[in-house]
């Protein structure tokens, strides 16, 4: 998270709103956003409502849940989505600006390879 706070204003520029949702409760998650100043939404998901809706996994043998991003355009239409293997596959936020600078050109969905 630290290199989405460093890359806010960029994702600002782009007219976007980065949503953090996480499985802690909503004090957990308030106390970890003061402490860290973060610019961002964050959305507490304790139950895993919506995480479940935009299709996170959870694996047991990996010790919880996978990560996962999500594009979605201001008419809820997912235009990007990547499910991470571990902890490590996720990519990086200049990955996520490019592919927002290449919907804002095009005006499509964008293939996670």
């Amino acid at each position: 998270m630290a290199q989405l706070r460093l890359q806010h204003s960029e994702f600002e520029a782009r007219d976007t709103v980065v949503v953090v949702v996480g499985p802690e409760d909503a004090a957990a998650f308030a106390r970890y956003w003061q402490e860290n100043r973060l610019p961002f939404v964050g959305l507490p998901d304790p139950r895993h409502t919506v995480l479940k809706l935009y299709g996170q996994q959870i694996k047991l043998f990996k010790l919880g849940r996978m990560p996962a991003q999500v594009l979605v355009d201001k008419a809820g239409v997912a235009r990007f989505v990547h499910y991470g293997h571990d902890m490590t596959d996720i990519p990086s936020p200049e990955e996520i600006i490019g592919l927002l600078d290449a919907l804002g050109r095009k005006g499509a969905t964008v293939d996670s390879g």
